[in-house]
């Protein structure tokens, strides 16, 4: 299913993207100059190493559970929950299960 195939249609967003153990997986949904909306499935263990970006960044956490670590501090999410990810500020991403995200980048 591309992009196209996802407007105007009700969706469940657990279902648009598959684990693959020891694996992260990504699909993009959303890709515009104003921000993306990114889908991520991290297999257990798994994880995105540190890192900076020049906007905020904010994960909704749709399955399992994680570790978000922004300059050094450890916050748990899990299903439900998001966190906003400051721009310019190192931040790391650690799967403590299976871990289903939705990533919403706003650039301007």
């Amino acid at each position: 299913m591309n992009v196209t195939d996802l407007t105007a249609k009700t969706l469940t967003i657990t279902d648009l993207i598959a684990y693959q153990e020891g694996s992260v997986v990504s699909r993009t949904l959303i890709d515009k100059k104003v921000g993306t909306l990114t889908l991520f499935a991290f297999g257990a263990g798994q994880g995105l190493s540190e890192h900076t970006a020049p906007y905020d960044a904010t994960i909704q956490v749709i399955d399992g559970e994680a570790e978000v670590i922004i300059e050094g501090t450890g916050y748990p999410v899990k299903t439900g929950q998001m966190i906003i990810m400051p721009a310019n500020r190192p931040h790391s991403i650690r799967a403590n299960e299976r871990f289903k995200m939705l990533l919403i980048m706003i650039r301007a």
